[in-house]
């Protein structure tokens, strides 16, 4: 397979032409690889662009098959990429020959033996084989092995789960997504946040964030939601989970930092905000324990769990807006520039001094990362502007608002239609009435007849207020506009839209002294915003990754050296393990346990057990800090606390 750096349009136009002239002698050869290659989103090509492909052969020199490889290069197609599809269909003669040609054009090219004194800078060229045929020259710089790696771009995907269809909701996902997100722009990170996806959704989401990965980027990964443990591999599950589910119905990370591994990142980081118990669900009857591929050396590593081994994570709550208690500390520390672990180390310690969660959770950190890096660190375009420009695209693809529209009615009311990203799933509209006749007593623009393909709540829409629409974070104030003569309506799960958006912009008004209000209406259409371009609903499932044999991974100390908590903020510390927590304010309120039937416990534990008087169950609050409460992010069980 070629290097996963190699494009499509890096390769010479002899060598295009060479494939083409392959792939046009096959029998409807172009024409199946196009269906091949529509199974990554990106690829999917319009009706009219592959007609364009079908007319080339109107032309004495035209070829179908070029076409369609041209195509497949403005989009930054990866030859290994092609490859894949060229194997999935069957053309032998097209990937024996492209897998012959890109050995001689990969993007790697390795020198040595070399010595400290061969550092320096060069100019080379490459020739083919026994033939006259070179490459251009070239300017080499030879480092050192061992001097840092800087990152050439970083990118994070946050997920956060809350509305789950069959488990207890959650409420400090959508908080602790949105703060994580706008910290981690302020470090410069091409940010995705989501909330509230199903299986095939949180598939897709992690394919389109690979895509995103490259030799030397750091990549993020966090997510918020319910989650489990199985012989140390860590299960994400989606909001469609069933209530019995297996692993078949979850997303398994160890299988995503492999996949993060073969895209060569400078830096892998995940933050695991979930419950790590195995609960006598169906999990507890996972047939076959997966084994990822053997990890790489990389020394890139780093987990950090939100809680210990076979525990859980809780969530802190704070009136309407909740944060996770590892948020709630994180927060306060992500943008220090400290190695990622040392920094996570000061989370680990600042958690350690919470009452709240003193014997219920603490922070575990396992890395294998031996060089100092943080999240801090600049983005350093070492002769690779062409890749952080086709990344800087394909994530502002997913990002892309609709543009503010002035719409003016036959009365002449001239009204605003304005949009605002709350998650990059989830948008706001807002109509505002910027004029009208004096004649106009009342009037006001609504949203009407949205797409069936968004589960809305026709009761939450055309508010006069974010906060009345749902949304906890953003506000009036967000929009500062002078007057109140807005109304605002928020849409989720843009990921689920199949087609363009377009609703009705009704106007309703009244003239002075009459009764009767007058009533105009506009069609809109605005295309698919933000994620929905991606369409991440029909993202084919991949196959089941093949079992290998037991591995590293399978023991819940991941192979790396260990030490106990009592080397905490040592650059040495490979992973440490925390499990003594200090201090921190509990809540004024006497606590109280909440069912999915919002019912009461009246049954509290024994004082012995409860030296704070918790209610036993799955939620529970504390005497002395304003209003906190605190249960568990994952399925409960209620007989333990």
């Amino acid at each position: 397979m070629a290097d996963p750096g190699l494009l499509l349009r890096d390769l010479d136009k002899g060598t295009l032409n060479r494939l083409a002239d392959i792939l046009d002698n096959s029998v409807c050869g172009w024409k199946k690889l196009a269906r091949t290659v529509s199974g990554e989103p990106r690829f999917r090509f319009s009706d009219k662009e592959l007609d364009s492909c079908s007319l080339q052969v109107l032309s004495p020199e035209g070829s179908p098959s070029r076409r369609l490889l041209g195509l497949l290069s403005d989009r930054a197609c990866s030859v290994s990429f092609l490859q894949h599809c060229l194997q999935a269909t069957e053309h032998n003669e097209a990937t024996q020959y492209l897998t012959r040609v890109t050995g001689a054009t990969a993007s790697e090219f390795c020198l040595g033996p070399l010595t400290a004194q061969d550092q320096g800078h060069y100019i080379c060229r490459i020739h083919l084989g026994d033939q006259c045929v070179f490459s251009q020259w070239a300017l080499v710089q030879v480092i050192r092995a061992d001097s840092p790696t800087p990152a050439t771009d970083k990118v994070a995907l946050l997920i956060g789960n809350m509305n789950y269809k069959f488990h207890r909701r959650l409420q400090a996902p959508m908080a602790d997504v949105y703060e994580l997100a706008n910290l981690l722009r302020q470090l410069d990170f091409k940010v995705v946040s989501l909330l509230d996806l199903n299986h095939r959704e949180m598939q897709c989401a992690v394919r389109e964030f690979l895509l995103l990965l490259d030799r030397g980027v750091y990549g993020l990964l966090y997510y918020a939601g319910h989650g489990y443990e199985n012989f140390g591999n860590s299960f994400m599950v989606p909001i469609d989970a069933p209530s019995s589910y297996t692993l078949d119905h979850c997303l398994w990370v160890q299988e995503i930092l492999h996949q993060m591994q073969e895209r060569q990142t400078g830096l892998n980081i995940f933050l695991l905000d979930m419950c790590r118990k195995r609960y006598v669900t169906g999990n507890m009857n996972d047939e076959v324990i997966p084994q990822p591929g053997t990890l790489k050396v990389t020394a890139n590593i780093v987990f950090g769990y939100a809680t210990c081994a076979d525990a859980e994570a809780y969530e802190v709550c704070k009136g309407n807006l909740s944060n996770g208690i590892f948020v709630d500390f994180l927060k306060q520390r992500l943008l220090e520039n400290e190695k990622v672990t040392v920094m996570l180390d000061k989370v680990a310690e600042d958690m350690g001094r919470c009452p709240i969660a003193r014997g219920r959770q603490a922070l575990e950190l396992r890395s294998n990362l031996s060089e100092r890096r943080t999240l801090s660190d600049p983005i350093k375009l070492l002769n690779c502007e062409e890749e952080y420009s086709a990344r800087t695209l394909q994530w502002s693809i997913a990002h892309v608002l609709p543009d503010s529209r002035l719409l003016t009615f036959e009365c002449g009311v001239r009204v605003q239609l304005g949009f605002a990203a709350e998650f990059s799933n989830i948008m706001i509209i807002f109509t505002r009435i910027l004029e009208k006749p004096k004649n106009l007593t009342l009037c006001e623009a609504r949203i009407t007849d949205l797409s069936e393909d968004l589960d809305i709540d026709i009761k939450m829409t055309n508010k006069e207020s974010p906060e009345d629409t749902g949304s906890l974070l953003i506000t009036l104030d967000s929009f500062q506009f002078p007057e109140s003569s807005c109304l605002y309506t928020r849409l989720c799960g843009l990921q689920k839209l199949k087609r363009d958006l377009s609703f009705t912009v009704c106007l309703q008004y009244q003239y002075q002294e009459m009764d009767e209000f007058v009533e105009e209406k506009k069609m809109v259409s605005i295309g698919k915003p933000l994620v929905a371009k991606l369409g991440l609903h029909c993202c084919p499932r991949p196959p089941p990754s093949p079992l290998s044999a037991p591995s590293e991974l399978q023991s819940p100390d991941w192979g790396f050296r260990g030490s106990s908590s009592s080397s905490l903020g040592s650059e040495s510390t490979c992973w440490s393990y925390y499990s003594n927590p200090g201090e921190l304010s509990c809540p004024t309120t006497p606590g109280t346990m909440s069912l999915p039937e919002e019912t009461l416990l009246e049954r509290p534990l024994p004082l012995s057990e409860n030296p704070q008087g918790l209610t036993s169950g799955a939620r529970f609050s504390c005497d002395n800090v304003n209003d906190i409460s605190v249960h568990f992010r994952n399925k409960m069980n209620f007989n333990s606390c």
